[in-house]
Order: C-alpha cells, then sequence, then structure tokens
C-alpha cells in the first residue's frame, strides 16, 4: 500500500466526505480508464432516427463498416416522440423526475430499433445491468447499442426553470464516456456543427469549427446545439477534454471522425 493510498483511506475514516483536504487526496488519486479504446457515439433522435430510413440505413451500413477498425459504444437520443410526451406532462403539472422517465421509454425504443437493425451483425443492445457486459460486447464485436438517457428517473436534479429534464441523452452519453475513460466523445446531428445562430432559420449563420466551453458561454452558444449541462460536464472531466459535433447526413462524416479527423465542431474543455 502507497503512501498516498494509505493516507487517502485514513482521511475516509476519520472526515467528512466534502472535507477539503480528502477531496484534494481522492483527486490525487491515479486515473483508471476502463476503456480508453473505445469512442461513445450518440445518435440523435430527433435529427437522426426519426428522419427514418433515408437517415438510419447509411449510418447503419457506416457503423458496419468502422467496427474493423473502431470500439464504439453507439447511444441514441429521444427525439420528437419525447417532445410530444414532455409537452403533455409538463402540461398537466408533472415534475422533471417523472418527464426524464417518458423522455428514457423514447430513447429505449430507439435503442431497440437501433439494435434490431444491427443484430444481424452480432451487435446488440444493453440495458441497465446489461451495460456490465459492455466490455465483452466490444472484445467480440467491437460495438454496442445503448439509450442515451441517463437513469436518474425521480432522482433527475430539476432545472432552475421549468420542469424540463436537464440531463437528457447528449449528458448520458458524455456521462458514460467520462466514466468508462473513453477516448473520443462524438455526437451524429443533422447540422455541419455548431453556427453564431440556428443555420436552420437565419441565414446569417456562420460555422464555427472549433471553439472552447468559455468562448461559447461567452457568445451565448451554450444551449445552441448541445444540453447546457454537457457543456459544465466537459469543463470538469478528467477523461474526455474535448467532442466532436458532426453531420451524420453525410455520408463519410463518421468514419472520418472515428479516424480522428476534424469533421464539423470540436468543442473543448479549455
Amino acid at each position: 500500500m502507497t503512501h498516498s493510498t494509505a493516507e487517502l483511506e485514513e482521511l475516509l475514516m476519520q472526515r467528512s466526505l466534502s472535507d477539503p483536504q480528502l477531496l484534494a487526496a481522492a483527486e490525487a488519486a491515479p486515473d483508471f480508464r476502463i476503456l480508453p479504446d473505445a469512442t461513445v457515439i450518440k445518435i440523435g433522435g430527433q435529427s437522426v432516427i426519426d428522419r427514418g430510413r433515408a437517415a438510419v440505413y447509411p449510418l447503419v451500413d457506416e457503423i458496419v463498416a468502422a467496427r474493423k477498425h473502431h470500439k464504439m459504444l453507439i447511444g441514441t437520443g429521444a427525439g420528437t416522440r419525447a417532445r410530444h410526451l414532455y409537452s403533455i406532462a409538463a402540461g398537466v403539472g408533472l415534475p422533471a423526475g417523472v418527464l426524464s422517465q417518458l423522455g428514457a421509454s423514447v430513447a429505449d425504443q430507439n435503442a431497440v430499433m437501433l439494435g434490431q437493425l444491427l443484430a444481424k451483425y452480432g451487435i446488440s443492445a444493453v440495458d441497465g445491468a446489461g451495460l456490465s457486459a459492455v466490455p465483452l460486447y466490444l472484445a467480440e464485436v467491437n460495438a454496442v447499442v445503448f439509450s442515451g438517457m441517463p437513469p436518474y428517473n425521480l432522482w433527475m436534479r430539476p432545472a432552475p426553470e421549468g420542469v424540463i429534464p436537464p440531463y437528457r441523452t447528449d449528458a448520458g452519453c458524455f456521462l458514460l464516456a467520462e466514466q468508462f475513460g473513453c477516448k473520443a466523445m462524438i455526437y451524429v446531428k443533422d447540422e455541419n456543427g455548431l453556427y453564431t445562430a440556428n443555420p436552420k432559420t437565419s441565414k446569417d449563420a456562420t460555422f464555427i469549427p472549433k471553439i472552447s466551453v468559455d468562448e461559447m458561454k461567452a457568445k451565448g452558444l451554450h444551449d445552441s446545439i448541445l444540453e447546457f449541462p454537457v457543456l459544465d460536464l466537459l469543463k470538469t472531466a478528467r477523461h474526455i477534454r474535448e467532442i466532436q459535433v458532426i453531420n451524420g447526413l453525410v455520408p463519410g462524416n463518421l468514419s472520418r471522425a472515428l479516424a480522428g479527423e476534424h469533421v464539423g465542431t470540436i468543442i473543448t474543455a479549455s
């Protein structure tokens, strides 16, 4: 047992878990990356899956081809059906925790559908306790599908305003990438990346190839392409220090991003 480990154990037995010295000792402990060779890919619900065959089939083919060289954890978004559920549940006064459960049910459905499309290639969708088998799936077939919604359910932390769950599928996929110590986090959307304004409604929107979290917040872009909490999670992360947002409707973009090319927008922690 090293001195640092003994010191940490002693502090844990004697101090509050919020004690500054204990927290500093825990922070100094060496990092262990569980899946350092894997990449987490978030497939957007509204931006990709809701478009159906035309958007999903080419991505399925690209995923199957990419697994020859890359290990992938593929998370699914919720999308339009979740928004419909949110509108009804919020309208009748239900809390964020209930909306979180409803959103999770749609992300689960999308994971099941994507898993079925990939099943003949041996790529399965896992849920809940099945996440413990992720390393086995990666070792055997280099890919696995999961539902992107974090399982907070009734324990969802409410947003400062309103009842829409602040930690949704963007955040859930990021948290998985960070906790597993993965090498990269790629968000597959229906835009080329981040713009100075919404490119769907603004003709003057300018593409931004690379930007930091602080720059996004300073420009008022902190809630323009990803869920707001993702930026704060990125800022404090140990392993995932940048994320990449790409257009999954452009053939080859995912393969290029997996190969390390600068496709779309890269958002950095600092």
